[in-house]
């Protein structure tokens, strides 16, 4: 079992998506100090990109306000170093295969290793075109996470059966961003997945409420929230560790609710 399975081990899973840099690398540091203390089982550590194509405009905000800071790619694994002093919870880099490939494939993904993060989600790089990074990150022990959205139909089986850490299931088209409404069957999606492959799976995009944590994890193994996150940052900047630790425990609660 790898260690991001581990998170799945002991009941539904609420993994919190972070901006790292936004407002500044201290405060991320304790909204993920927050976020582990008051019950996330995974950590999401978005890599600020110049032009994020999967996010919507909460999210695109965090990561000009973070590039603005003078956030770089080096000062976020000193600030993953730091973290690693006491978070044991699994954490991952959600980026850009160009801010990969631009940081040097190889030494990006062995840097990963040295530092603790134990999985990689790059929503831009196709399922198909995989082979650029995975022969790397097999090399170095970090985990490919694929996603699957209403849009991959038949391709759903193929890419859960060869999926590692867990498949991160996209609840709608589009970007992401608040939603009032979840309305994907994903049931059907989640059950593809299910009957290809052992691997947990988590939704999302969208969620924002602890009533929309429990309706997704109702049908997989966790819940993913990320824009309703960055919105308590853009409000409260660097006071935001607490009203994120508030949130999260919400959120967790909710799901232990179905344990």
């Amino acid at each position: 079992m790898s260690k991001i399975q581990q998170a799945f081990a002991h009941g539904k899973a609420f993994i919190p998506f972070i901006t790292c840099g936004d407002p500044n690398l201290e405060t991320t540091a304790a909204v993920v100090r927050a976020a582990v203390a008051n019950g996330a089982d995974l950590v999401e550590l978005g890599i600020p990109f110049s032009d994020p194509t999967a996010e919507g405009v909460v999210i695109q905000a965090a990561n000009l306000r973070a590039l603005q800071g003078g956030v770089t790619t080096d000062k976020i694994f000193d600030l993953v170093r730091d973290l690693r002093r006491d978070v044991k919870v699994p954490m991952v880099f959600m980026t850009y295969a160009n801010v990969i490939f631009s940081y040097d494939a190889e030494k990006f993904i062995s840097t990963c290793r040295e530092i603790g993060i134990d999985g990689l989600i790059l929503p831009d790089l196709p399922f198909e075109e995989k082979d650029e990074f995975l022969p790397l990150c097999h090399k170095y022990g970090v985990d490919l996470i694929s996603l699957i959205a209403p849009t991959s139909e038949n391709r759903i089986a193929m890419i859960a059966r060869e999926a590692e850490g867990f498949v991160y299931v996209v609840s709608s088209l589009g970007v992401t961003g608040v939603r009032s409404e979840i309305k994907t069957d994903l049931t059907s999606i989640v059950a593809a997945i299910r009957a290809n492959t052992k691997i947990p799976c988590a939704v999302g995009f969208g969620i924002s409420t602890p009533a929309q944590a429990q309706q997704m994890a109702k049908i997989s193994d966790g819940a993913i929230v990320g824009s309703a996150i960055i919105k308590i940052l853009a409000q409260h900047g660097v006071n935001a560790p607490k009203f994120v630790g508030k949130y999260v425990r919400e959120m967790k609660d909710a799901l232990r609710t179905l344990d």
